[in-house]
């Protein structure tokens, strides 16, 4: 892929996949009599954001505040229609909310799970490590203590999840979405066989983010005390966006090095990870991830087209 090409992120659905690119933002969704349905959504550039986006590790909590408000409304989208006959929608009855409260509340939903998630894997394993100190009363052992916590709350609950029949789908769609993804950037045509042959993996992926977090989390702690235990709850709480920002940065380094050889391997822990967060997509699901992404590059090239889809 060129150096000069624009880069693609996306997200799973229930039953589909969102792709965003500079401008806008498309999810395709497979429809119960087999059909596929498509929503857009224009990204909204505000100023305060874009010059937030400048800053190294602010610009990480701002890219995930604007993820989880866009990818709200496409998950609405997704489960409000994956499974309903197409005509069957059921119609909105009475005076509808604001446009502006509808994407203000989603945004403030999405960030809050997101938020409220990143307090129970931050703290439970902190309480945890503090009920062990008697036997193991050392800052650097109490910090790694609390990482391997960390560690093995991540990964049994997305062991859990992903048992789970509708879970184990989305995480299929994740892998079409990756798969995809790497066909494009390998420069090849969008085709189900071109793109059942490349990985699942992804080194840009949010998994591999969301483990970076833990690492980062751990060196982090070192710099402040875990003694008394409020000042510990304290510093971790405040850490939070610290942490965030700092992960963001290390994403984005190990993606732009991860054609160089020796350095490539330092993206290989969130790839790992990624083996929990992904499954290998059957040919339907990888056809609704190409579809995404073309009619993506459609509205791009055609703004015009976004009036014949599903939009906000």
């Amino acid at each position: 892929m060129s150096n000069n090409a624009p880069i693609y992120g996306g997200q799973a659905l229930l039953e589909g996949v969102m792709f965003t690119g500079q401008d806008h933002m498309v999810t395709a969704i497979r429809r119960n009599d087999d059909s596929i349905d498509y929503f857009h959504v224009k990204k909204e550039k505000k100023p305060i954001f874009q010059k937030l986006k400048k800053i190294p590790f602010v610009r990480g909590v701002v890219a995930l505040i604007e993820s989880a408000g866009f990818g709200s409304r496409h998950l609405q989208f997704a489960s409000d229609r994956y499974d309903v006959t197409p005509g069957e929608e059921e119609k909105n009855s009475g005076e509808e909310p604001s446009k502006l409260m509808m994407i203000l509340g989603v945004a403030v939903i999405g960030v809050l799970s997101f938020l409220f998630g990143k307090f129970v894997f931050t703290l439970v394993p902190m309480f945890l490590a503090e009920f062990l100190k008697p036997w193991f009363p050392g800052k650097t052992v109490q910090i790694f203590i609390e990482t391997g916590f960390k560690l093995i709350l991540l990964l049994g609950y997305l062991q859990i999840i992903s048992m789970t029949p509708l879970i184990k789908r989305v995480f299929q769609y994740h892998g079409a979405e990756h798969k995809v993804i790497n066909c494009y950037e390998a420069g090849l045509d969008l085709t189900v066989e071109n793109v059942q042959k490349q990985s699942r993996l992804h080194y840009r992926c949010g998994s591999s983010f969301i483990l970076f977090t833990v690492i980062v989390g751990m060196f982090t702690y070192f710099f402040v005390p875990v003694d008394p235990l409020w000042v510990r709850l304290v510093s971790r709480i405040l850490l939070i966006p610290v942490v965030i920002g700092i992960s963001f940065e290390v994403l984005q380094a190990t993606n732009a090095v991860r054609e160089i050889p020796v350095l490539r391997y330092l993206g290989y822990p969130g790839l790992w990870l990624q083996l929990l967060t992904t499954k290998e997509p059957k040919d339907e699901m990888v056809e609704v991830a190409i579809a995404s992404f073309k009619k993506l590059h459609e509205v791009e090239k055609n703004p015009a087209i976004a009036q014949t889809l599903v939009h906000d």
